[in-house]
């Protein structure tokens, strides 16, 4: 398998994106991680599928290696979905794959809706769309509040109370010490969480896909959910999405992140979703 780092300009940034390839050449498959996330989160995934597919996981705009050219400014989903669009275009002619997980899914869905000839089908798994939800109103404020955390206390309080609020369990004492790789992905991470809080996280909440777009779109939308999610603010949002779309969720190994913890099962459930997809 070779994986080769490359980074390609784009109006405003420059995106850094990584190749894995095995024996050949697969399809592409773009992979879009989520919040402060960037391509080290889809290290184990796209190493599981670098036999089937082109992997190519990226870092979206202002996070790690995609560093901005001008001023930090508040971003919008079609600057992402733009920057996904460019990528793909700069990596072949042919429709590609598409996984986008949480933020990322959004910025998948945004990428479907807006440049359909570009994705041959997207799996998004467990986009945190709130305005579908019922009680949008409470998460509206549960936002708010999360914003006067981050100004009054720093992104670090932030994220303990937007991980509350997700329902996401904080990182166990007892299991054991990752790999050097995912250390330093997860010193990225932390390094982009003021970008986060600041200027991105609202940009993914207030997102909300164009449902009637992507049911009439040529791209097979398939939206995913962790078998250990339910009950989860995105794991609803993706539920209330599906059911717009008239479509049944499809169950993916693992919790919100399965793709890193569950990465060779999650991988086998991605490529049965693809190709019967196709």
């Amino acid at each position: 398998m070779t994986v080769k780092s490359q980074t390609l300009k784009v109006p405003g940034a420059q995106i850094y994106y990584e190749v894995y390839e095995s024996g050949g050449s697969g399809p592409i498959l773009l992979m879009i991680p989520g919040g402060p996330a960037d391509a080290g989160a889809f290290t184990a995934l796209a190493r599981s599928l670098a036999d089937r597919y082109t992997c190519v996981p990226y870092d979206p705009r202002g996070n790690s290696r995609s560093v901005l050219d001008g001023p930090v400014t508040d971003l919008h989903l079609d600057r992402f979905g733009d920057d996904a669009a460019q990528l793909l275009a700069a990596l072949g002619k042919e429709p590609a794959y598409v996984l986008g997980s949480s933020g990322g899914a959004q910025i998948g869905l945004n990428l479907a809706a807006r440049f359909p000839g570009r994705v041959r089908m997207l799996v998004a798994h467990e986009p945190p769309c709130v305005e579908l939800l019922p009680d949008v109103e409470a998460q509206r404020a549960s936002g708010r509040e999360l914003d006067a955390i981050y100004k009054a206390h720093g992104a670090g309080a932030a994220m303990q109370k937007f991980m509350a609020m997700a329902g996401l369990a904080p990182p166990s004492n007892d299991a054991p010490p990752p790999p050097p790789e995912a250390q330093e992905a997860f010193g990225r991470l932390m390094g982009n969480m003021d970008f986060f809080f600041a200027h991105g996280r609202q940009a993914i909440v207030d997102y909300v896909p164009d449902v009637a777009t992507l049911k009439a779109g040529a791209p097979r939308i398939v939206i995913g959910v962790g078998e250990t999610t339910k009950g989860q603010i995105a794991h609803r949002a993706a539920v209330a999405l599906a059911e717009r779309l008239g479509t049944d969720p499809v169950v993916f190994p693992g919790d919100h992140g399965g793709y890193g913890s569950h990465a060779a099962a999650f991988a086998e459930r991605l490529d049965q979703a693809l190709k019967a997809g196709s």
